[in-house]
């Protein structure tokens, strides 16, 4: 067989390469360099060196949407993981009918975020929303305007996380279930035979052996919810009081609302490098051998 020059692979990348630099790495290095400069709306450009970045950690309020993500995450990622896990061992029994219920699971993964945030927002209402409504009938409310969960801010950044929840626990239950399904049944069987209770079953056996895939799900989740958008837009927009405002929400708000191009390219250059530091930190925790079980 013929070997293919390396002309002609390169030829075969080309496209892909020429992609890449037009829609990734031209608007990134775009963007580091538009965050030294105040440009008005007229188009105007004035340096002003690391001003947008001071202003991102002091008087331009970054702080409080970047507290706002990270708690966004430990809620939305961290109940899905929760769930996930008790749903991955449920469907792992095989018991009759585990099949179907686990295709209606699969229900939330085909809407797309903005329709499910939508969705949630009608079902919030409290003057028709479904939620309240059965919250009411099962006297855990007096009415259904006692929670606003929309308009309170005590409540809207949860009520995103809520639809967030229901959003993507399919993808935890599913990335779960694959490793569970993976492992080696002679191990599990002898852990019968010495006589391991379930429990030590699933939290000797079985989390260890699946880490690897626990992990990698969970940095997938981590950094999607860091990034999320849809949702909160379509609910709350970040309000009410920038109660439900994350990092995605103020960088597009001072960009299409304020016009402020330079200060939301600064705040964008510092989430980016937070994620691709949080990717290079987990996953180099994820691969680096481990010492065996």
């Amino acid at each position: 067989m013929r070997l293919i020059s390396r002309k002609t692979l390169l030829l075969f990348f080309l496209p892909g390469a020429i992609f890449m630099g037009a829609f990734l790495i031209y608007p990134i290095i775009t963007m580091v360099i538009d965050s030294f400069y105040k440009i008005d709306i007229m188009g105007n450009r004035i340096f002003i060196g690391a001003a947008n970045y001071i202003k991102a950690f002091t008087a331009g309020g970054f702080l409080k949407q970047l507290r706002n993500t990270l708690l966004y995450i430990l809620i939305a990622v961290g109940t899905e993981t929760i769930l996930g896990i008790l749903f991955a061992l449920l469907f792992e029994l095989n018991y009759k009918g585990s099949k179907i219920v686990r295709t209606l699971m699969m229900a939330p993964l085909m809407i797309a975020p903005l329709v499910a945030g939508l969705t949630w927002k009608l079902m919030m209402s409290s003057s028709f929303g479904i939620v309240n409504e059965l919250l009411t009938r099962f006297h855990i409310l007096s009415s259904p305007s006692d929670i606003l969960w929309l308009a309170d801010s005590r409540w809207s950044l949860l009520a995103c996380c809520i639809a967030d929840i229901w959003l993507t626990t399919p993808f935890m239950m599913l990335m779960i279930l694959a490793g569970l399904q993976g492992l080696d049944s002679s191990m599990i069987e002898a852990a019968r035979i010495d006589g391991a209770s379930m429990l030590q079953e699933i939290f000797y056996i079985k989390m260890p052996m699946i880490k690897p895939i626990l992990l990698t799900a969970l940095s997938i989740r981590i950094i999607d919810a860091a990034r999320t958008f849809d949702i909160i837009w379509s609910m709350t927009e970040g309000g009410p009081n920038s109660s439900s405002e994350t990092i995605s929400i103020i960088i597009y708000k001072t960009l299409t609302r304020f016009n402020n191009t330079g200060y939301a390219s600064a705040m964008a250059v510092i989430f980016i490098i937070v994620l691709v530091a949080f990717t290079l930190v987990f996953m180099q925790s994820l691969w680096n051998p481990k010492k065996k079980i």
